[in-house]
C-alpha cells in the first residue's frame, strides 16, 4: 500500500440494520438568560498551565460586550493579562483576593465557600 491510498473498511452494520444516530441537545451549565451583577454567584478556580498559575472566576451570565468591558477594566486595574472563555474569566497569576475586591465593587457576589 502506497501513501495516499485510502482504504474502504466495511464494519458490517448499516443504518437499515436498526442503528440510529442519537442526537442529544448540548447541555450547558448556564442558560442563555442574562443576569445582572447582583444575581451572580461566582466561584474561583486555580489551575497550573505550563508551570504558571492561572486564576479563573465565573461563571458569568452577561452579554459578551459587557463581559469584555468588565474584563478590560479589571485587567487594567490589576496590571495582568487575561481572557474570557466559555463563561469564565482567566487571569494570569494568583489574584483571588484582589479579584474578589474588584468584583465586589462591581456588585458581584460569591458563593460562601470562596
Amino acid at each position: 500500500m502506497s501513501r495516499g491510498e485510502k482504504l474502504d473498511i466495511f464494519i458490517g452494520a448499516t443504518i437499515e440494520d436498526g442503528w440510529a444516530k442519537i442526537e442529544s441537545p448540548r447541555k450547558s451549565s448556564l442558560d442563555d438568560t442574562l443576569l445582572e451583577p447582583s444575581k451572580h454567584f461566582l466561584l474561583f478556580k486555580k489551575e497550573k498551565r505550563r508551570g504558571k498559575t492561572v486564576t479563573l472566576v465565573g461563571p458569568f451570565a452577561l452579554n459578551k460586550n459587557d463581559t469584555e468591558e468588565l474584563l478590560k477594566r479589571i485587567k487594567k486595574k490589576l496590571g495582568c493579562g487575561g481572557s474570557y472563555k466559555e463563561f469564565w474569566m482567566e487571569f494570569q497569576g494568583e489574584l483571588k483576593d484582589k479579584l474578589r475586591e474588584l468584583l465586589v465593587q462591581e456588585n458581584f457576589r460569591f458563593k460562601n465557600t470562596h
